[in-house]
């Protein structure tokens, strides 16, 4: 499962036969048979993995900003930026899953399009917790910049990413959420 999984996402689903999973990974094709029945049931358990790992990922960064909506926020946004900058990044495994098998009824595709299903209703009860004036709306903008940056990453460079990612994130949040009344200091 490992070297399916590096190689699905390094190269590409489709890029990649099974006669190089069991190349490269030294299972015999009769062991890789009897845990995967098909060529589509490893992909639909690659992208189950890329789900448990991304999970991960964003449990570890919105509880490092636990209590505080907004720390929760930017340390997500920040993580893309940095993901994005990683040499072995070759964009975001779940929209590639969903250009390569484009049928939602797909099993890898559905686990894809519910990824991102997720990323966004969390962005949204983040935003809800942020006090956001529209969290639905909210959170879906911030889920379309994070998409985006995903792809500009890979066709224009992460450099841009990083620059950009929070300040445009910042520009979305302000936008929505009141700022705090200054205090008057005369009496």
């Amino acid at each position: 499962m490992q070297t399916a999984t590096e190689l699905f996402y390094q190269e590409g689903v489709r890029a990649i036969g099974i006669d190089t999973v069991i190349d490269r990974s030294g299972v015999s094709k009769s062991s890789l048979y009897r845990t995967f029945t098909s060529k589509e049931e490893l992909i639909a358990a690659f992208a189950e993995e890329q789900d448990r790992r991304f999970w991960q990922w964003w449990d570890d960064l919105v509880a490092s900003g636990a209590g505080n909506p907004r720390k929760q926020l930017e340390a997500i946004v920040l993580g893309v930026a940095e993901l994005t900058s990683q040499p072995q990044f070759r964009g975001c495994p779940f929209i590639n899953i969903c250009i390569e098998f484009p049928d939602r009824r797909q099993p890898c595709t559905e686990i894809a399009c519910a990824n991102k299903e997720e990323v966004r209703e969390r962005l949204r009860l983040l935003s809800r917790d942020l006090g956001a004036q529209d969290p639905d709306r909210l959170g879906d903008q911030l889920a379309v910049l994070l998409d985006g940056a995903y792809g500009h990453a890979m066709t224009v460079g992460a450099a841009t990413v990083r620059r950009e990612l929070g300040d445009m994130a910042k520009l979305l949040i302000d936008a929505q959420v009141e700022p705090p009344r200054r205090r008057s200091t005369q009496r």
